[in-house]
Formats: structure tokens, sequence, C-alpha cells
């Protein structure tokens, strides 16, 4: 078999312990790594080898559980999807941005997970019904209106990108109204109005500019700048039947 290429890796990581530090800073780590392995191997490396204090997270190395979130040279990334072979020279290491720093390079999500808490993203159903009488069935065309909705994996990354949350943190965000979007396009579902009053606000996503840089950096391809956006039309809809057709909202 032949051998594995290696290369010496530099990284930078940002390093904070609240219980001991006034400030976060820097520290250089240099760690021999195989050009296939990706920056979140290289954090393991470095912490079974050199700083067993280092903390982050990471479960999956999958791309699939969306915990390792970080900003790799200043872009968010998946850590077990950013490639070292992507990257030349030192790499810089640091948490998500506009999430408050926990330890090093965790992160505190509470205010992520409150919003998603607020739009209800689970189905509530029209009817409900007994196991005894089957599932809640859909069509593949039902289906597909929202499955690019529901490849979210909650990694957080939208939220380091998006420029109205760094500027307004009231702002519900971008996975949190996509997620809605999802659940509000599905045919089993009725809770749509439940939602509207919370993502059809100024806090929600009406805060959003479109500069869509949620959706560059989604690992899953989910596109939350265009599901935001038909969130806007839909919203629209309903304000001009409620004020302009005869009858009201229908």
């Amino acid at each position: 078999m032949t051998p594995l290429k290696q290369r010496l890796v530099q990284l930078e990581v940002l390093r904070y312990n609240p219980e001991k530090d006034t400030e976060p800073h820097f520290q250089k780590y240099e760690v021999m790594c195989p050009e296939e392995w990706v920056v979140l191997d290289a954090l393991n490396a470095v912490k079974e080898t050199i700083d067993p204090t280092l903390s982050y997270r990471w479960s999956c190395h999958m791309a699939v559980c969306g915990s390792c979130g970080m900003m790799v040279n200043g872009e968010p990334k998946l850590s077990c999807h950013a490639f070292l072979r992507d990257y030349e020279g030192v790499i810089r290491v640091e948490p998500l941005a506009n999430f408050p720093i926990e330890r090093d390079l965790v992160t505190v999500a509470d205010d992520f997970i409150d919003k998603l808490k607020r739009v209800k993203p689970y189905i509530i159903p029209k009817e409900k019904k007994p196991i005894s009488e089957g599932e809640y069935k859909q069509t593949p065309a039902q289906l597909m209106k929202f499955r690019q909705f529901s490849m979210c994996i909650n990694c957080m990354l939208c939220y380091a990108a998006c420029p109205e949350y760094a500027l307004q943190p009231k702002f519900i965000g971008p996975a949190a109204i996509t997620l809605a979007h999802r659940y509000n396009l599905d045919s089993r579902d009725a809770g749509r109005d439940q939602r509207q009053e919370v993502i059809a606000t100024n806090e929600g996503v009406w805060e959003c500019s479109f500069v869509g840089a949620c959706s560059e950096v989604c690992p899953k391809a989910v596109d939350p700048a265009g599901a935001l956006q038909q969130v806007k039309v839909a919203s629209t809809l309903d304000w001009f039947k409620e004020h302009l057709l005869p009858g009201g909202k229908s």
C-alpha cells in the first residue's frame, strides 16, 4: 500500500477560557497531516498529540450532524468538509461569527435554538387521527414542494454569514425561517397562520436584504435565501388577499 502523502500543517486557532482569559487570543500549532485530511482531522491531531485542552464540537465527521461549524480563514465552514488540500499557508480557525464564545471554538447556540422553537418546526396536523387509521400520506409532487428546504442540518453557518443577523440580533434568521417555510409548504400541515405571526414580521423575513450569503455557505444546498424570498412573496399575497380582495383573506 502506498503511504499517504503528508505535509506540515500550520494552524492558528482562537483560544478562550472564560475562567482565566480576559479576551480571546490566537495560538499556533504545527502538525503533520495527510493531504486527504480535513481541518477537523488536523484539530483532532492537535488535541490528541499536542494540546488536550483545545475545545470544539464535532460528532459525525460526515457533514450530517452540523455540529462542527467554524470559521476557516474567515469563511463559515463545516470543519469536516474543509479539505486541507484547498488551503495554503497558515489556516486560521475561529468559532462561528455572530455567536458568543463559550470556550475556544465552542459557541453559545441558545439564541438560534430559541428562534427555532418560535417558528414551530414540526407538523401541526390539520386533524388528528388514531394510528390505526394509517399514516398521513403524500404524493411525490407534494413532497418535492418542500424537500429541498428539509435538508437543513442546523449547522448555523448561514447565521455566521448573514450580515443582517450580525447587525440585528433579533432577526429570526435564515435557517429558522427556511424551516418554517418547509412546514408551511407541507400538505399535511395546518400551522402556517401560527408561524406567519413570527416570520412575516420586521424581525422575521422583512429584515432580510437578500444578500444571499446564507445560500453561498450552506453545505447542503438548501438555498435559504430562495426560501426567504418565497416567504416574502407568500406574505405579500396574504396582505393583498386580506386588504384588497372582497371577503378578505381566504
